[in-house]
């Protein structure tokens, strides 16, 4: 008995290993970022669809919402086969690799967080479903609807996923220095531009555009889209954090200082405002902020909406007469993410109330670094995007016909008893 306590107390009294500290997931993170991917749900599904369908022709609206549904489908089921892989498993500076694959070999945390990769890869699939809903709405009414099905998820391999490799996963726009917080240029800006090409590719409707027809329905999808952002900039926090917090007021300022100058614009040159005015210019100022959503000052976030809201309050009308973009995805998208993006260096200063930069980095690099960013996605979106559209166009006619045109998309199939969508 006396050895027995003698061994027990000198193995107690010597120096022990210490044991390995076990990672465990952040319930608070966890459940915060299950919230977000939610709310980019909530704006990409019914936010998106529903202000897509009551921007055009009544009779092509339901079409153009099953257009949405059809594209979320598709580009849910690929980020999981593949998507979610190129675009975040260990790879090189280019692309990832093919640890990812069907979502196998996720790890119990994502690395560096306390939220279970799971989680991760369920907010990234909801921004992904953002930046690919919003390309039905610049070619509505003139691409067909197995076309656009299609389209989607091999857009979403080939252009999506190797720029959020590129800037979020660590590639060579992110080792360059291209800074983005929550997607001015990775989703709306590669959204954006790669609307301008399939619009310019599918060209104008040969009906004159008709006026929204239904203005209550496309203000009720802008506004679902408006609460929505919450978890974008919220989300890409990656935690339940001041960051997150910061990020939504900065986001709903620059919305609401962009809704006001577009409304006042309109008044002032018009004598009216419209809701479709309203709208836009929160979208202008939603996307602009995306940048630096958690990096700018308040007074800055306001001044990011403000000018972005001008500047494309101002080009409306010059594109207007170009481009046929029924949702103003090009304009709103992608001129805003442009603007956003290019502000971003001055309205991180701490001068102007940011969190400013480490180190000695000037104003000068940061400025370049992001328009290189700037350069590299829109040439990369628009140049991907083309040679994907025609490429599908030999085996999927690419354009409804100019009976189907003026008879409308939402064509009730007698035979079947329910709608035949072209």
């Amino acid at each position: 008995m006396f050895a027995r306590c003698l061994l027990i107390f000198l193995f107690l009294a010597s120096p022990q290993t210490a044991n390995a500290q076990v990672a465990v997931a952040d319930s608070g993170d966890t459940g915060w970022m299950i919230v977000c991917a939610l709310l980019v749900l909530l704006a990409a599904l019914p936010g998106v669809l529903l202000r897509h369908a009551g921007l055009v022709n009544v009779r092509s609206a339901l079409s153009v919402a099953t257009q949405g549904v059809a594209v979320a489908a598709g580009a849910s089921l690929v980020w999981a086969i593949a998507g979610y892989s190129l675009a975040y498993a260990p790879g090189n500076s280019w692309l990832g690799g093919g640890a990812n694959l069907l979502l196998a070999n996720l790890g119990y945390l994502r690395q560096g967080l306390t939220i279970p990769e799971s989680a991760f890869v369920l907010f990234q699939m909801a921004l992904a479903l953002f930046a690919v809903c919003l390309l039905p709405g610049a070619v509505a009414e003139r691409a067909r609807f197995s076309w656009m099905a299609g389209l989607a998820p091999l857009w979403l391999l080939i252009v999506y996923a190797p720029l959020v490799h590129a800037i979020w996963g660590g590639g060579w726009l992110a080792e360059f220095g291209v800074i983005d917080f929550a997607g001015s240029l990775v989703i709306h800006m590669s959204a954006g531009f790669s609307a301008l090409a399939l619009s310019l590719i599918l060209g104008r409707r040969r009906a004159s555009a008709p006026a929204s027809h239904a203005p209550l329905l496309s203000l009720a999808g802008g506004v679902l889209i408006w609460i929505g952002w919450a978890g974008i900039v919220g989300g890409w926090a990656l935690g339940a954090t001041d960051n997150a917090a910061t990020a939504i007021l900065n986001t709903h300022f620059a919305a609401c200082a962009g809704a006001l100058i577009w409304m006042l614009v309109d008044r002032i040159s018009t004598g009216h405002v419209t809701p479709a005015g309203a709208l836009s210019g929160a979208l202008a100022g939603l996307v602009a902020i995306s940048a630096s959503a958690a990096l700018a000052g308040t007074g800055g976030a306001m001044l990011i909406g403000l000018i972005a809201a001008l500047i494309c309050r101002a080009g409306k009308a010059m594109l207007g007469k170009r481009v046929d973009d029924p949702a103003g995805i090009f304009l709103l998208h992608g001129v805003a993410g442009l603007i956003g993006t290019m502000l971003l260096p001055f309205f991180v200063q701490s001068l102007l109330g940011g969190v400013g930069f480490e180190g000695d980095v000037s104003l000068r690099a940061v400025m370049l670094h992001q328009l290189a960013g700037v350069a590299v996605v829109a040439l990369w979106s628009m140049a991907g995007t083309a040679i994907v559209a025609l490429l599908l166009s030999v085996a999927l006619p690419m354009r409804i016909t100019a009976q189907d045109a003026a008879e409308g998309l939402d064509q009730i199939d007698h035979g079947q008893q329910g709608w035949d969508f072209r």
